[in-house]
């Protein structure tokens, strides 16, 4: 009995080893993902399957313990090791979402920290150089006019899509003067991604500021509590919402402290710029604005599967039934195998 209680404890203790294993490797070095939109195509298709480097810009230990793909979990401190690289301009990499830290995104790396960006008539201009669009880019929609200006994007008044005014990257070490002309809307979002905490007290209400946007959760989970939480009939409220005008922020407090004990800030960290190949369907940082370094999860580097998504009729169905394999795995999901991403 003994010696079968023995041989059963090594199989699980080396199972559990062989568990652990594999989830070092995913955290730290290499991770799979799946890609479920069209934001990269073509460089990028929908149903690819992509291995990312976590190694590349410097492996981290994880910041989140929980209930995969859910918000289920709690934050735990984490240290990220030295980096072999930092993001360069035309890397494609893999992040998690500015406004919902459960997604995890795949983007290209279009400007870095300290560059200014603009785009006229659809073409990007990075530090007044046009940065092209990739061999497998392209446009799918029409072009806006430049007098239109589009509500969606991060900044109000900032143009749209296709014709975007001038914005500058930030990046560790960059002083914002604190005064009456400070835009908040610019520089509230850097102070809550730099991990301070913000909010607007005015009388017997608070109302605490979040980067999460409560759209981004619904579209996730489909429950429209969540819009419960947030202004106005919830203490929630974020830095681009268009019921705060430039005057409620006089009312602000940082960590606590009210805002005419600001004189500056200094951001924390490097900042980058991600766009889609697919310029006209990607939601990128045109529309949520910059992408914090530690937010960044790793580089994408290869292409090693691709299914056609769109033709999925389920895992089961599928596989069961040879006369479906031909949807799914085409011959050109099977050239992709092996794409190396650049």
């Amino acid at each position: 009995m003994n010696t079968k209680l023995s041989k059963t404890l090594n199989e699980i203790r080396s199972l559990v080893t062989l568990i652990l294993i594999i989830f070092l490797l995913k955290v730290t070095i290499v991770e799979a993902y799946i890609v479920p939109t069209g934001s990269m195509e073509n460089t990028i298709m929908t149903g690819d399957f992509l291995l990312g480097s976590r190694f590349n810009y410097g492996m981290r230990t994880p910041d989140w313990i929980g209930i995969p793909y859910t918000d289920k979990g709690f934050n735990i401190p984490h240290i990220r090791f030295p980096r072999f690289k930092k993001p360069e301009q035309g890397d494609i990499f893999i992040f998690k979402y500015p406004r919902d830290p459960i997604y995890k995104y795949v983007k290209r790396c279009v400007a870095i920290p300290g560059d200014n960006i603009r785009i006229e008539n659809r073409k990007v201009f990075v530090n007044d150089i046009e940065y092209p669009l990739p061999n497998n880019g392209k446009f799918v929609a029409e072009k806006l006019p430049p007098v239109y200006n589009q509500r969606e994007l991060f900044l109000p008044d900032q143009g749209n899509k296709d014709f975007f005014k001038l914005v500058r990257i930030p990046q560790k070490g960059d002083i914002f003067h604190i005064n009456d002309t400070t835009d908040w809307r610019y520089l509230l979002p850097i102070i809550l991604a730099d991990g301070h905490r913000a909010s607007l007290k005015s009388g017997e209400k608070i109302f605490t500021f979040t980067l999460i946007d409560p759209n981004d959760v619904f579209r996730r989970k489909g429950t429209q509590s969540i819009f419960s939480k947030y202004f106005p009939q919830g203490n929630y409220i974020n830095p681009w919402s268009w019921s705060l005008t430039e005057s409620d922020f006089q009312f602000l407090y940082i960590d606590g402290i009210p805002l005419n004990n600001w004189k500056e800030y200094i951001v924390k960290q490097d900042y980058y710029w991600a766009m889609g190949d697919n310029r006209d369907d990607s939601l990128d940082s045109r529309f949520w604005g910059f992408v914090p370094f530690d937010y960044i999860l790793g580089e994408a580097l290869i292409t090693y599967f691709s299914i056609d998504l769109y033709n999925w009729r389920g895992v089961k169905e599928s596989l069961l039934n040879p006369l479906a394999w031909g949807e799914l795995f085409t011959l050109d999901r099977i050239k992709r195998i092996g794409t190396v991403l650049k």
